[in-house]
């Protein structure tokens, strides 16, 4: 089967046709700055990028582009649009109600709609990208698979906020964790490495500009780092992580400022980039820590310890741990980082095996044989999972 798994964002469509029987790429791309002035990207499996500008008022114009070029005579890799056998859409936030993959009707749109306030910039952007495939492909079966899915077996104990109970009751506040397609794909992966023992007990840190650390007992998520939003846990690229809810109030108090412009420095203008005074690419960090930075230094260091600190917790949250891994961005392709934040763990009795940990991009166990738990690199696939959950539903 021919899978066109979709991304959208508010401003943007990332696209891919993955064969199911293969799992392999046939062509990806990304539509970008949709409703401005629109730019577009194509890449067949095995041929060279093609990039141009295209007007895209909206995401019905985006998807088209899409299907003109998956089936373009001389470099499609579709010869008609009654080859894509189903399209998967990746959805932000489900909510409360929508605990796991489902097929796209009426009734299931209505809900994504019904929790867009839970994730304003994303979900009204997936159902825009629903409806433009649904009018360009009227009679193709659709899947819609949600980040927040995978942390729906959280525990009570682990989701709730100790608040007064009818905001969780009336206005759903509680903790959802994010990236769960990640989590769920690299701690499948892991257990497949792991030869799949019963009580398994895996660690999966996505480590990238947005970043989160999960914890799983036989696949099942305990625990994620992001709460009702991405905004909390970890030191991020741009995001502060966990932080004192009162300083909103005295930011708003001592400096004049809304709710909603704190927040949106809280998001946008803090993290690493805030930290080191202007960086959040973390090559551009490593090298100026090596030049004397200290500010460089301090994100680098601020990022690691955040990371320990929640891998520690989530090793008593589950009283042990068999497997870490890392993946994403920065855990795939930065050993250093993975290195310092392994350098607290070195009480579990794990040793790197320095070699091994040079690794970039690729799928290695990094930790010694005599190493009391097993570290892995683990490189995600979100749009590869995003495929199979979608077949898998459809059959």
């Amino acid at each position: 089967m021919n899978v066109l798994v979709i991304n959208c964002g508010s401003s943007s469509l990332k696209y891919q046709v993955i064969d199911s029987e293969t799992e392999k790429v046939k062509a990806k791309g990304l539509c970008e700055r949709i409703g401005i002035d629109g730019r577009f990207a194509y890449q067949p499996a095995g041929g060279e990028k093609e990039e141009s500008e295209k007007p895209m008022p909206t995401h019905n114009e985006a998807v088209a582009y899409v299907i003109e070029a998956l089936t373009n005579e001389k470099t499609g890799v579709l010869k008609s649009l009654d080859e894509i056998d189903c399209v998967g859409h990746r959805i932000v936030h489900g909510g409360v109600n929508l605990t796991h993959s489902y097929v796209v009707t009426e009734e299931i749109i209505k809900e994504i709609e019904d929790c867009s306030d839970l994730a304003p910039l994303h979900n009204p952007a997936h159902i825009l990208g629903i409806r433009a495939c649904q009018k360009l492909m009227p009679s193709t079966p659709m899947a819609v698979v949600f980040d927040t899915a995978f942390q729906q077996t959280m525990p009570e104990k682990a989701y709730l906020y100790a608040i007064p109970y009818k905001f969780y009751e009336e206005d759903k506040v509680r903790k959802y964790g994010a990236h769960g397609t990640s989590h769920m794909f690299v701690s499948q992966r892991a257990l497949e490495l792991m030869g799949n023992p019963a009580h398994s007990k895996i660690i999966v840190c996505h480590l990238g500009n947005g970043a989160s650390i999960s914890c799983e007992i036989d696949g099942k998520c305990q625990e994620n780092s992001m709460g009702l939003t991405p905004l909390d846990g970890l030191v991020m690229g741009t995001r502060c992580g966990d932080i004192d809810p009162s300083v909103v109030e005295f930011l708003c108090k001592k400096r004049g400022y809304s709710v909603e412009e704190v927040l949106r420095i809280f998001n946008k203008e803090s993290g690493v980039l805030a930290v080191s005074g202007g960086m959040s690419d973390f090559r551009d960090l490593a090298d100026a820590a090596s030049k004397g930075n200290d500010r460089a230094q301090l994100a680098l260091d601020m990022f690691a310890y955040r990371a320990a600190k929640y891998i520690g917790s989530y090793v008593a949250a589950m009283n042990g741990v068999d497997t870490i891994c890392f993946t994403a961005g920065i855990g795939e392709n930065n050993g250093m980082i993975r290195g310092m934040i392994c350098d607290y763990l070195t009480f579990l009795g794990l040793e790197l095996d320095d070699e091994a940990n040079k690794v970039v991009g690729d799928e290695k166990l990094i930790s010694t044989p005599e190493s009391k738990v097993a570290v892995y690199v683990i490189p995600t696939n979100e749009e590869l999972a995003i495929a199979r959950e979608t077949v898998a539903l459809l059959k």
